[in-house]
């Protein structure tokens, strides 16, 4: 119903609307995900001045009009994350973890763990925990959403022997025989799958190599856009790092 709420959030994407204005995108802890106007925003002497950038954490105060988007009417910055901004990995590795969450999440439901488990993740980029916690943040994510994929036996035949590869559209590991019949599936080391469904529950922040680092992301990348039906494509600027 129409009318004024108050809400915490984390901002997920900001558009130019205007000479003025900017649309957010913005994730909240009660609301789940919504988009709303800052009007203004864009002045030098805006009254938001710098609450309602990509990646803050602030307090809200918002207008629920009858259309699709909302309208802020005030903002107080609970965590700026500052931290994500020290280097173009961590900000690329933000803005991943922001789309990741805006594509795989649906308007206007609440979804606490969600909220709480990109909180973390920004967090942990910001104490600068290592590159493990995006792929982390990606596995624990799709977990949370319903998306888990398969890691401990085969996700085409159920049989829990050997496991070497990985296939999308089955859902997670395969075994041998699945993998052939799979042209999609991608080879895996078992050890890779094992450390994957380790990061489930393990904190931000374990050790791992950088090309484990890069073989696990793609492949999350990859199956997380075979299950959305569109593509991540704020890994291609990560992968620029």
């Amino acid at each position: 119903m129409p009318g004024l709420y108050r809400d915490e959030g984390i901002v997920l994407r900001t558009i130019k609307l205007g000479e003025a204005d900017r649309i957010l995108t913005i994730f909240t802890r009660d609301n789940g995900k919504v988009r709303a106007v800052a009007k203004g925003v864009r002045k030098t002497k805006s009254r938001f001045g710098g609450r309602l950038e990509p990646f803050t954490r602030v307090e809200l105060l918002v207008y629920r009009g009858r259309g699709e988007l909302d309208t802020i009417t005030g903002a107080d910055i609970v965590d700026a994350n500052t931290g994500v901004h020290r280097n173009f990995e961590s900000l690329a590795s933000a803005t991943v973890m922001a789309e990741f969450v805006e594509k795989i999440t649906p308007d206007r439901e609440e979804a606490s763990p969600i909220y709480h488990l990109l909180q973390l993740g920004l967090e942990s980029l910001g104490r600068d925990l290592g590159p493990t916690v995006l792929p982390a943040f990606m596995v624990k994510l799709l977990s949370v959403t319903g998306f888990n994929p398969e890691l401990t036996g085969c996700a085409g035949c159920g049989s829990g022997g050997f496991l070497g590869g990985f296939s999308p559209s089955l859902g997670g590991a395969v075994c041998e025989s699945c993998w052939i019949d799979d042209p999609e599936a991608i080879g895996l080391a078992p050890e890779r799958l094992a450390w994957i469904d380790s990061l489930l529950a393990a904190d931000f922040g374990t050790v791992a190599s950088v090309g484990w680092v890069e073989e696990v992301t793609d492949l999350l990348r990859r199956y997380a856009e075979f299950h959305l039906e569109r593509p991540l494509r704020s890994l291609e600027m990560l992968r620029a790092v």
